[in-house]
């Protein structure tokens, strides 16, 4: 798997860029076509890091299948995110990769995670939170001038599109370390 940005921290994320014309249809009426499988993810997110923070602190284990489940939900809440910001013209897909390509490194709990960090970590990733939000403005903006763009040229801006994917990047280790509580590597402030 190619991953763009920094492969040393143990969640990455890349987007296949679209180098071709996109649906202008699709484009200009997303925030209809989004709204049933918004429905779908809606309905499968649930409240993630209370379990996996309770297993982790009372039985220091992360099971197998709650970890597939979070690595699969992250995917799926990944394409659905990234259809939404016009990334790709696809339908998400519940099960395929598609265009996104997401990994987070499964965690030896004993060895590599604090037992007791996940009682502080989302504390700890406030400093993430409130830069994500501000940059997320910008996001929300770009992805409404790359709107304008695919409707009149067909195309995402290249440079756009590495802004939105960086953010998601950046996200996505966020996530994996406060939420997912997959990694206690504290994530880089970086869209790279």
């Amino acid at each position: 798997m190619t991953t763009a940005g920094n492969d040393a921290y143990p969640a990455t994320l890349s987007i296949d860029y679209p180098d071709r014309d996109l649906d202008r249809v699709s484009t200009a009426f997303r925030l209809i076509l989004v709204i049933p499988i918004l429905i779908v993810l809606a309905a499968m997110t649930g409240v993630l890091a209370i379990p996996a923070a309770l297993m982790i602190i009372f039985r220091q284990k992360y099971p197998r299948w709650w970890y597939d489940f979070n690595l699969e939900l992250t995917r799926f809440t990944t394409r659905v995110t990234s259809y939404f910001a016009l990334m790709s013209d696809e339908y998400p897909s519940t099960d395929e990769d598609q265009y996104v390509h997401l990994d987070f490194a499964y965690p030896d709990v004993k060895a590599d995670l604090n037992r007791w960090l996940p009682l502080v970590k989302w504390f700890l990733a406030i400093p993430h939170y409130i830069v994500l939000a501000v940059l997320g403005i910008g996001g929300f903006f770009a992805v409404i001038g790359a709107w304008f763009a695919i409707l009149f040229t067909g195309r995402y801006p290249r440079g756009i599109f590495d802004f939105v994917e960086g953010l998601q990047r950046w996200g996505l280790r966020v996530q994996a370390y406060s939420v997912l509580l997959t990694t206690d590597e504290y994530p880089p402030f970086s869209l790279s």
